[in-house]
């Protein structure tokens, strides 16, 4: 991603100043599940067909887009798993860590393993549950950009749909992540894409 000469990271030695390049983050909520064996676990649950079109309507929007991430932290539920996989074949395969902690993370456990990101990592993807994934999308973007008109935050601050993608930029280290710490560049649902295609 191009360099953002206005950010800095923090902590000057003497005058000089060390430029933050611009990283990218990608939240993606899994697409919809089925809900149609009651004897499976909540963490066994699949995708459902409307789920695995819209997975797949949404691997079509990321490569028009060119995105592309080069790391994918995905929580360990198989839905979780499943919508990832419906995103396949990448054109470079990103890293991908299968964790449990992302399932059913708060916001606040996110955030914390997005802070573990390594920071040569340039574009992070993580595919997670609500309402963890929409309190986390709210917190970046920050009450005041919130507080805007904009189409896309508005999007935003109406929900975090099953299958939902939100974009933002990044201007500091991973470590330093915090509240109102990303630009929403783009918000997508499954509705959004079906309203595209048709």
């Amino acid at each position: 991603m191009p360099l953002d000469k206005g950010a800095w990271a923090g902590g000057n030695t003497g005058n000089v100043q060390h430029p933050v390049s611009m990283r990218q983050l990608l939240l993606l909520r899994h697409a919809k599940s089925s809900h149609g064996d009651m004897a499976l676990s909540d963490h066994a649950r699949g995708l459902d067909g409307a789920g695995l079109k819209a997975a797949s309507a949404m691997r079509r929007a990321m490569r028009e887009l060119g995105l592309a991430p080069d790391m994918v932290l995905v929580s360990s539920a198989r839905r979780t798993l499943e919508t990832l996989e419906a995103l396949e074949p990448w054109d470079e395969t990103p890293l991908i860590e299968t964790m449990d902690q992302l399932y059913l993370a708060t916001s606040v456990q996110i955030l914390t393993l997005l802070r573990a990101t390594p920071e040569t990592v340039r574009s992070l993807m993580v595919v997670g549950h609500n309402p963890g994934m929409h309190d986390l999308a709210l917190t970046l973007a920050g009450p005041h950009a919130m507080s805007s008109n904009r189409h896309i935050t508005r999007s935003l601050a109406d929900g975090f749909p099953a299958g939902a993608l939100a974009e933002f930029t990044v201007a500091s280290h991973w470590r330093d992540v915090t509240v109102g710490g990303g630009q929403l560049v783009r918000f997508l649902a499954p509705k959004d894409l079906a309203e595209k295609a048709g």
